[in-house]
């Protein structure tokens, strides 16, 4: 069962579409959010979620404190169950956060590179917190092309994280991110960057 770990839904289920997503698994997940928390948390923060599948780790951060989760996923019945999740965590907000300010959840149904190749560039407006776990048949170059549209819309402190199969290669970083660190989880692994 996939559930929120932590914040203020925490240990809500979250449904998962029944074909075509591969769920982060708690292990998993706990260790990116304990990683984000030692960064000092998502309190405030625009994250982005890429191939959000179910939804879990936007709405792992929305639970945890960010403000705007944008959740990107191209299969529609996927993005149903996304939605579907989102008003399930926040519903569990509490209702003094309630109202204007409070958190929300935006889901998009369509594919990444048209999403990311249509946003303008504001400074001072990029995403801090972008979590790219795609399909492990994504090609290399793709993913490539996913994170050279990607570089310009992040905030100078953001960090980025890629999830892949152990048996992918690195991926190939664009100008304007550089890899901060990698760490295996058995056949999960993660590469973490932020904007060079």
């Amino acid at each position: 069962m996939t559930r929120i770990i932590a914040g203020f839904a925490g240990s809500l289920p979250l449904a998962v579409p029944r074909s075509g997503t591969r769920p982060t698994s708690d292990r998993v997940r706990e260790a990116i959010f304990s990683a984000l928390d030692a960064r000092g948390g998502l309190d405030g923060l625009r994250v982005l979620d890429l191939y959000a599948g179910s939804g879990a780790l936007g709405l792992e951060s929305l639970s945890r404190g960010a403000s705007v989760v944008t959740l990107v996923e191209k299969h529609a019945a996927a993005a149903g169950v996304i939605r579907k999740n989102a008003a399930t965590v926040l519903g569990a907000l509490p209702k003094a956060s309630r109202g204007s300010g409070a958190p929300r959840a935006d889901v998009v149904t369509q594919a990444v590179q048209p999403y990311l190749r249509a946003l303008p560039v504001v400074p001072g407006a990029g995403f801090d917190v972008v979590f790219i776990d795609p399909p492990y048949e994504l090609p290399e170059a793709d993913l490539a092309a996913d994170l050279a549209a990607l570089a310009p819309l992040l905030d100078p402190d953001a960090v980025v994280l890629v999830e892949r199969s152990s048996r992918t290669p690195e991926p190939t970083w664009p100008a304007g991110l550089a890899l901060d660190r990698t760490r295996s989880y058995g056949e999960t692994v993660l590469w973490w960057a932020s904007p060079a």
